[in-house]
């Protein structure tokens, strides 16, 4: 390892979806990730990132790890110009951190992440999004730029106040959602949006099957333009409850309207609007078997309804597309026949998490097309499969 560079024995705590790194690397600048990725080239050590360790056991367990690339050095909100509502951070900037940062100045990276701990690397290097995805779009749509580390130890910049760019590549969508198989982020420049003076929420019964796909149409088409529509079902024999959440001026008024309209497609006169947050809005599901499931919006209500039967927690946001499974072993055993359930729906299901004993014999991804192209880009960014080997789809 480089001189002048943190680097420490590894210890259990340290351990990658069960595989224990030789040494943990803690770089302060993007220079020392540069440096770390360039000693570990000449060497031919396997390299895996990680930002705060709350998604590390996500994915399946990498082939080999020499060496944890810890960035939690890497802690500084580089720029906040409030004036143009963009924001510049390390990788290692913990997503609470940099929203109170942006919060003194009125402003916020409209994310939601539904992880605690998770930092502005690990989010876009998963990929994941909150409720108001639905609104304002997911990481990659708030990424204006990145700086980035490639297996060899070249930086490399694409976006805003660009340097140096990788000709013919988008750096910012190709690393976001690379599960740290492609370099290392060291940095991010986010588009802000201005912090709602007033929310409310929405909270009602699902309705019945075959009357979700109307109602959810019409909440999206809505004039009180919502920031999310989301969903919470605790199992198969609890109810499913709907929220949506109305924000910026006027909230009040407009969420009532929302309610108006509920109750009026739905009968029964049951919704309710209220100023905070259902207390699993935002959240995924606690559970050691974690499954992503996406779907074009028009059939969540097909969806929310093929998912029953699997004693599975679901949660998610269906103007979105999206939903997620939490529950043991019943549900990692039901994944080959959810695919199957789910494909007339247009569905595609991802195993996120899952204990060693299960995810060794389950197929995490699924049928991929565009695995070829994504297998070519692997080798353009990393061909002596160094950056964290094995953890992405076909084993990338």
């Amino acid at each position: 390892m480089p001189s002048g560079v943190t680097v420490r024995q590894a210890d259990p705590g340290d351990e990658v979806a069960g595989v224990r790194p030789r040494w943990v690397a803690l770089p302060e600048t993007t220079e020392e990730v540069a440096a770390v990725l360039k000693a570990a080239a000449a060497d031919d050590l396997a390299v895996v990132p990680v930002g705060g360790g709350s998604k590390l056991h996500w994915g399946p367990p990498p082939e080999r790890c020499d060496v944890l690339l810890d960035t939690c050095c890497l802690n500084r909100v580089v720029e906040h110009a409030s004036g143009d509502l963009v924001a510049k951070a390390q990788a290692g900037v913990t997503m609470d951190a940099l929203a109170d940062v942006l919060a003194a100045r009125g402003q916020e990276l409209a994310l939601d992440v539904p992880v605690a701990g998770a930092t502005v690397g690990g989010t876009l290097a998963t990929a994941t999004a909150g409720p108001r995805a639905f609104r304002y779009g997911t990481a990659r749509d708030l990424l204006i730029g990145i700086t980035v580390v490639l297996a060899d130890g070249t930086v490399a910049h694409s976006g805003g106040k660009v340097v140096k760019n990788v000709a013919g590549y988008d750096l910012g969508k190709l690393f976001t959602g690379s599960y740290g198989t492609l370099g290392v982020i060291a940095e991010a420049t986010f588009r802000l949006h201005p912090v709602a003076a007033e929310r409310r929420w929405v909270r009602f019964p699902a309705p019945r099957a075959g009357q979700g796909a109307d109602l959810l149409r019409s909440l999206a088409a809505a004039q009180a333009e919502p920031a999310a529509i989301e969903v919470d079902r605790a199992g198969d024999e609890a109810a499913a409850e709907l929220a949506v959440l109305v924000e910026g001026t006027a909230a009040e008024p407009r969420a009532r309207a929302v309610a108006a309209l509920v109750d009026g497609a739905t009968s029964g006169g049951t919704a309710v609007v209220e100023d905070r947050a259902p207390s699993w809005w935002g959240a995924l599901p606690d559970d050691e078997v974690l499954l992503e499931v996406r779907f074009p919006a028009s059939r969540a209500d097909e969806v929310l309804s093929a998912t029953l039967g699997l004693g599975a927690t679901a949660r998610g946001s269906l103007a979105s597309g999206a939903l997620w499974l939490g529950g043991g072993e019943r549900l990692a055993a039901a994944v080959a026949a959810l695919r199957e359930r789910l494909g007339t729906c247009g569905g595609r299901v991802t195993v996120l998490a899952a204990p060693p004993y299960q995810g060794q014999d389950l197929d995490r991804w699924g049928e991929i097309s565009a695995l070829p192209l994504m297998r070519r880009v692997k080798e353009r960014f990393d061909p002596g499969r160094r950056m964290s080997p094995g953890r992405f789809v076909g084993g990338i």
